[in-house]
């Protein structure tokens, strides 16, 4: 069974890949969690909301910096479990697209609006495949990716039920999403990871960061 899902994965072309993981770019994924904030705080009723977003949110970003920095400055990781740190890419989409497919059909119908979450999910999902297709992640570390931005997007939409939310047009809510396009073009990875590194050697006040090679002891 494994077997024949690895043959499945890399039977696509890795440009497939490519694309399917770029959907979980940082330069995409963060704009857009500021956006859900500001359609969120548009409104003086829909405030609380926003502060539940940025906090959960927030809160899930810092633990992925934090994984990040400590394996890359300090060499903290696990070699037993290949972990270097939470995938972003993964706890990104996991995180946002649900929330953001939610505020989509906000005028929606309840049913629809689940589905849609639904849907973020499984993209998110398929977003952590297609960081194990190219090699950017293990298994644990997009494991605890979708785990934990499931979790936060989970955890802000069971909040909803007891606040107000905002009934916006999709069609605004779809166009501003598609605002980071402007200059994040399609298939162009963020400079996040570089400059991770950068900031992790001067924090640990070292020559060079930490690899996964460093941690397997190749």
């Amino acid at each position: 069974m494994r077997d024949a899902f690895w043959r499945a994965i890399y039977s696509l072309p890795e440009g497939f890949w490519q694309h399917v993981t770029w959907l979980g770019d940082s330069g995409l994924l963060l704009p857009a969690a500021l956006l859900i904030a500001m359609w969120l705080a548009s409104a003086r009723r829909t405030w609380p909301a926003a502060w539940a977003w940025t906090l959960i949110f927030g809160a899930a970003s810092l633990m992925v910096l934090v994984s990040k920095l400590a394996f890359l400055g300090w060499g903290i990781g696990s070699a037993r479990l290949n972990f270097t740190g939470i995938s972003g890419h993964t706890m990104l989409s996991a995180a946002v697209w649900p929330v953001a497919l939610w505020l989509v059909a906000s005028r929606a119908s309840h049913p629809l609006r689940v589905a849609l979450v639904i849907v973020g999910w499984l993209l998110a999902a398929g977003i952590g495949v297609s960081r194990l297709a190219l090699f950017a992640h293990s298994w644990s570390e997009v494991a605890i990716g979708f785990l934990l931005g499931a979790a936060a997007s989970a955890a802000f939409l069971a909040m909803q039920h007891r606040m107000p939310h905002p009934k916006l047009r999709a069609s605004m809510v779809v166009l501003s999403l598609l605002l980071p396009l402007v200059y994040q073009q399609p298939g162009n990875a963020a400079p996040t990871q570089g400059l991770l590194e950068r900031a992790a050697v001067r924090l640990a006040g070292i020559e060079r960061p930490f690899t996964r090679d460093d941690l397997l002891g190749r």
